[in-house]
């Protein structure tokens, strides 16, 4: 079981954003940048391009409406998303708000935020969706 499958199921504690039959967003808690979200599909494969067809493209219509609502939320051209997947073997996206191609660069210094900070992001996004 990843760490993503155990966020989902509740057993480790998250700053949900948005939940559905088959996908979870919840806050990156060591973020890029404040408003830093994943979405999860709630199957458990490691790479993204191993979903089964009908997630590929529900994971964006899932995201889009979350990527509008981090774009409210925080100062920025847009929200940026990016595929890793390096980092947890559970397939995820991230949305990032973003200014520049930079923003999206993981090699960056991540910020650290307190859990009163992460609920004041998760609460300003939520209050947008």
């Amino acid at each position: 079981m990843t760490i993503f499958s155990k966020i989902i199921a509740g057993q480790i504690p998250s700053y949900k954003i948005a939940e559905n039959d088959k996908f979870f967003a919840f806050l990156d808690i060591f973020p890029l940048a404040e408003g830093h979200v994943l979405v999860v599909p709630k199957t458990e494969v490691d790479n993204m391009f191993d979903l089964p067809d009908d997630y590929l493209g529900e994971l964006l219509l899932f995201a889009r409406p979350i990527a509008k609502a981090i774009e409210k939320s925080f100062t920025c051209n847009r929200c940026g998303i990016e595929v890793v997947g390096l980092e947890v073997p559970h397939a995820h996206v991230h949305l990032i708000p973003i200014n520049s191609a930079d923003d999206l660069n993981f090699t960056r210094g991540k910020l650290k935020l307190s859990p009163e900070d992460l609920r004041a992001v998760q609460q300003k996004i939520v209050a947008h969706l």
